[in-house]
């Protein structure tokens, strides 16, 4: 038991640091895009590798993100019907809805894997005005994919421990 809670510590460290970095990646996202239109509409300069960037930063904001996010309850729910059930009831709708997001995060993850590994031994760019290797772009989505199945595996096993409490 005392590896599991070592190992979940560590677990969240990882989670808050990833989203931290998305933070930061949000605010240079936020000034890159503010000095875009500043260079482009004052000066008549703008700068074309900054869309580029910032379409890559949308994915790594929401992959870095997503698993604390959960963590912290701060994904979408309806209100309205959890409020008014029962309980034991909430906690069989979050096992439910746990285990559904486990395995989606599962297939993203087994899948973008397989992808991203096959990009990589391939060596493709994205023909773009950066010709960045795709590799390391897509690399985001097993990462954070398999940090959010995970959580998703925990919050599955919170509701069971609020299931047998409120039974």
């Amino acid at each position: 038991m005392r590896i599991i809670s070592r190992l979940g510590t560590v677990f969240d460290c990882a989670i808050v640091i990833m989203a931290r970095l998305s933070d930061v990646i949000l605010m240079f996202l936020m000034l890159s895009v503010c000095a875009d239109v500043i260079l482009r509409y004052f000066f008549n300069r703008p700068q074309a590798w900054i869309v580029e960037i910032s379409e890559y930063l949308l994915l790594y904001i929401t992959f870095l993100g997503a698993a604390w996010v959960l963590k912290n309850e701060g994904h979408v729910i309806i209100d309205i019907l959890v409020a008014r059930v029962s309980p034991t009831t909430r906690a069989t709708f979050g096992i439910i809805s746990s285990v559904i997001g486990t395995f989606v995060c599962l297939v993203v993850f087994w899948f973008g894997a397989a992808e991203t590994l096959d990009i990589f031994k391939r060596g493709v760019a994205v023909p773009s005005v950066l010709e960045f290797p795709k590799g390391p772009l897509v690399a985001i989505i097993p990462f954070g994919s398999f940090f959010l199945m995970i959580q998703f595996i925990r919050r599955t096993f919170g509701f069971m421990r609020s299931f047998r409490v409120s039974r």
